[in-house]
C-alpha cells in the first residue's frame, strides 16, 4: 500500500492554474525526486501535501485512507513532515533544543515540572548517531555547518515518527562535503522505511539517492520514471520542454 497517493490533484489561484490534474503515489521507504523549472508547480504541490494549501480538486490518500489536510498540524498527525529550504531553526538554541522544539520533554522535581535538558540531549545524540552525523546536541545552531543544520532538521522529523519527509532544496548553498552528508541522511531515512520527496535543481543529487523522478512542467506531470531508466539529459529535456512527455 502506498504511503501517499494523489489522484487528479489541481490547484488554482483565481485565473492562475498552478497545478493541473497531477496523480502520483509514493511507496514506503521510497525516495522520489520532484523536478521542474521555476513556476512548474513543485512548491504548490508540496504545500498541498504538507497541509498549507487545500487542493481545488482531487483527492489525497495516506495509507489508503482519503484525508483532507486543512493545516500543517493535520499533515504532521498523519506522519508528513517537511524540511524547509531555510530549515526553520532557532540560531540561539542548541541542536537538542531545536530537535525538541514544540515537543519538549519535562520531568518533575518534587511539585515542580522542569525541562528535561539531559534527557533531550541524550535522545538527540542518539538520533545524530543514527544519521552518522558529527552534530553535537549541546552545540548552538549558529556555530554549525550547513550539513549539521540539515541533520538537526532531519532528526526533528525522525523524532516525530514521520512516514513521509518532504525536503525542499536540502543541498542548496552548502559545500560538497556537506552535500554528501545530507545525501547520506536521505539514504538513512529510506533504510528506516521513511519515504522522501526530494525537491531539487541539482541533477547529480537526485540521480544519486532517488528511486524515481517525477517532472512537472507548467503545473502538469510530464514524467514519472525509475531513476535507473532515465538520464540527466532526458530529465533536462522534460524540464525545458525539449521533450514533451514520456
Amino acid at each position: 500500500m502506498a504511503v501517499l497517493e494523489l489522484t487528479d490533484i489541481s490547484k488554482h489561484f483565481g485565473a492562475i492554474q498552478a497545478v493541473n490534474g497531477v496523480s502520483l503515489s509514493i511507496e514506503r521507504g521510497e525516495a522520489v525526486g520532484l523536478m521542474g523549472d521555476n513556476g512548474a508547480g513543485k512548491s504548490t504541490l508540496v504545500k498541498m501535501i504538507a497541509g498549507n494549501f487545500l487542493p481545488s480538486s482531487g483527492t489525497i490518500r495516506i495509507d489508503g485512507k482519503e484525508v483532507t489536510l486543512h493545516k500543517p498540524v493535520e499533515a504532521r498527525r498523519h506522519g508528513i513532515e517537511i524540511v524547509h529550504q531555510d530549515l526553520a531553526l532557532c540560531d540561539n538554541l542548541t541542536a537538542a533544543a531545536n530537535v525538541f522544539l514544540g515537543r519538549e520533554r519535562r520531568r518533575r522535581i518534587g511539585p515542580v515540572s522542569v525541562l528535561d535538558h539531559a534527557g533531550m540531549a541524550k535522545r538527540a545524540g542518539e538520533l545524530f548517531r543514527d544519521l552518522k552525523s558529527e552534530t553535537r546536541p549541546r552545540d548552538l545552531i549558529r556555530q554549525m555547518s550547513g550539513g549539521q543544520r540539515q541533520a538537526v532538521a532531519i532528526a526533528r522529523t525522525m523524532l516525530a515518527d514521520a512516514k513521509l519527509v518532504l525536503m525542499d532544496e536540502p543541498t542548496a548553498a552548502i559545500s560538497v562535503r556537506q552535500v554528501a552528508e545530507v545525501l547520506n541522511h536521505i539514504n538513512h531515512l529510506k533504510a528506516q522505511g521513511i519515504s522522501v520527496v526530494l525537491i531539487s535543481h541539482r541533477m547529480p543529487d537526485v540521480f544519486e539517492v532517488t528511486d524515481r523522478i517525477i517532472v512537472l512542467r507548467r503545473g502538469r506531470k510530464v514524467a514519472d520514471k525509475r531513476t535507473e531508466n532515465s538520464s540527466p539529459e532526458e530529465i533536462t529535456g522534460l524540464i525545458t520542454g525539449a521533450i514533451e512527455t514520456v
